[in-house]
């Protein structure tokens, strides 16, 4: 698995993709934090919640060529058959985007500590937002991973990630276009966005935490699956 974490990490930094996103993620970040902290707010917990927006269309950027390029490349076949488990495969693949993902996330830390020497800061609040961001984080990966290992077109893998993102973050504001009040509402309590929030808003649940670990593995166990049906074809 760490060779496999190892190539792929390399791998987001010897294309563009790598500093795409982070570029991406320091540019709104800068941007929300100028503005939260132009109007009088300490809160950094605020700018990270802010950022839910803008991983709807970088993580397909993530996850796009994690699984299809080496099947385009027609490489897949050497990794299936190397000497490591399927598991081990997609878990460094994972890990390695996951690991791209939070160092998007690193000026999250200065900004922490710029507020904190001006005013007394809630780093607790701090902590359960970028936490928060982390599983959803964690639980969009592994989704677009799986799309990936569904095609070997990039271009493909990105258009569906982005869609289902929409559909799983927002899809509480679909709710309300349905007729029968329990499927309504367990439409708005399985949106992703529904979970992430109250970890932005100093709540932490062990049911939502649950539940973005439960969507992870879910994939994942999906993505393991993908891969064993390619390898016996």
């Amino acid at each position: 698995m760490t060779a496999v974490f190892k190539r792929e990490f390399r791998s987001y930094f010897s294309t563009p993709v790598g500093f795409i996103v982070i570029a991406a993620f320091y540019f709104f970040l800068g941007l929300y934090f100028s503005l939260i902290y132009s109007s009088g707010s300490p809160d950094i917990a605020m700018v990270i919640v802010a950022m839910s927006t803008v991983i709807v269309f970088t993580m397909p950027i993530l996850t796009m060529r994690l699984m299809s390029e080496d099947r385009r490349q027609k490489v897949d076949q050497a990794l299936l058959t190397a000497p490591v488990s399927l598991t081990s495969i997609v878990l460094g693949k994972y890990l390695a985007a996951l690991a791209v993902f939070a160092i998007g996330f690193a000026p999250t830390v200065i900004f922490e500590i710029i507020i904190a020497t001006y005013v007394s800061v809630n780093v607790m609040s701090y902590i359960y937002a970028l936490f928060g961001m982390l599983l959803l984080g964690s639980a969009l990966i592994s989704i677009g991973m799986f799309i990936s290992s569904l095609t070997e077109s990039s271009v493909i893998s990105a258009i569906l990630t982005l869609v289902i993102n929409i559909l799983v973050l927002y899809m509480s504001n679909f709710a309300s276009m349905i007729n029968v009040s329990w499927i309504s509402k367990v439409i708005e309590k399985a949106a992703f966005i529904t979970a992430f929030e109250n970890f932005g808003e100093n709540i932490f649940s062990v049911t939502d935490v649950l539940y973005f670990v439960s969507i992870s593995a879910a994939f994942l166990f999906l993505c393991v699956r993908s891969l064993d049906k390619r390898r016996w074809a």
